[in-house]
């Protein structure tokens, strides 16, 4: 795809995505999402019915009268995205491929966070880490967050979730928000999970195509696994073929949401062929009633 190509498509989302924020989720995102803390502000006269626990003394001493320390909410937090980005993102049976959904989720989230001058940061991976860039703010970042996920070129093929979480786990020093997006072939990486969850605000969203969960009926279907190169022919009218299919996904989902469940991780489903505005929307309206922290 050209550059210019490139650009309208990035420029595109950010405005559909924009609006999507400003219409759906404007405030839901501050709500749900706490600072680091409490900060100083300023020091004041001690009124009736403040906590005398916030007293000054120093401040008081000099003035013979008291006064209390003001505090603040410390509002600035770090948001990662950490993106799958092997070949079975750009696989599908719909108008559009899991890794554009992926895009577009992340374009969602990335303009909450700028909004609320938060800093965003991105680690692409497959097997390996692909590609890192460091949180910073502003929507010219958050744009390229959007172009990396979309439009990076990467030779990596298979997945590895575990990668990816330690990678994390050595450059994210400070307690973050963090948004694992992928569609989850790979599950063997609970250590990492748990060790990550742990220190950071964990949210998984799992982005599923049709095919993903089940072969359609339509007699010898030849195809090959995208990360793996591995070329077959599955004859599709054998219902037991479809079944032991349907089946593997049913065990892999039921994977997750068991390791989700053991270590307090929210899981948001997101199907390629329905809009993902009402998932992300009950997880921001369930998590406002039910925080895990």
């Amino acid at each position: 795809m050209l550059s210019r190509e490139i650009l309208q498509k990035v420029k595109q989302i950010e405005i559909q995505t924009r609006r999507i924020v400003n219409d759906v989720f404007s405030g839901e995102y501050r709500s749900i999402f706490k600072g680091k803390g409490m900060s100083f502000s300023e020091v004041r006269e001690y009124q009736p019915g403040d906590d005398v626990r916030m007293i000054d003394w120093n401040v008081t001493a000099r003035n013979n009268k008291p006064f209390i320390k003001v505090m603040e909410e410390e509002r600035e937090l770090t948001v990662y995205f950490l993106v799958d980005v092997s070949a079975s993102g750009r696989v599908g049976s719909t108008e559009r491929f899991k890794s554009e959904i992926a895009a577009e989720i992340c374009a969602v989230l990335a303009f909450s966070a700028i909004r609320n001058g938060d800093k965003v940061g991105l680690i692409n991976f497959t097997h390996d880490v692909e590609k890192y860039l460091s949180p910073r703010k502003g929507k010219g970042y958050a744009m390229q967050v959007i172009r990396e996920v979309l439009f990076g070129e990467y030779e990596g093929k298979g997945t590895s979730i575990e990668n990816a979480l330690q990678f994390l786990s050595r450059v994210a020093h400070k307690k973050s928000i963090v948004f694992l997006i992928s569609d989850f072939y790979d599950t063997d990486f609970d250590n990492a999970l748990k060790a990550v969850s742990n220190r950071h605000d964990l949210i998984m969203v799992h982005v599923v195509d049709p095919l993903d969960k089940e072969l359609p009926n339509i007699g010898l279907f030849s195809c090959f696994d995208a990360e793996t190169g591995e070329k077959m022919v599955i004859d599709t009218s054998v219902k037991k073929v479809r079944d032991q299919y349907a089946e593997h996904y049913k065990n892999r989902t039921a994977e997750l949401e068991r390791m989700c469940r053991k270590n307090k991780t929210d899981l948001i489903h997101i199907a390629t062929d329905v809009s993902y505005i009402e998932p992300l929307n009950r997880f921001f309206k369930t998590r406002g009633k039910h925080q895990y922290r």
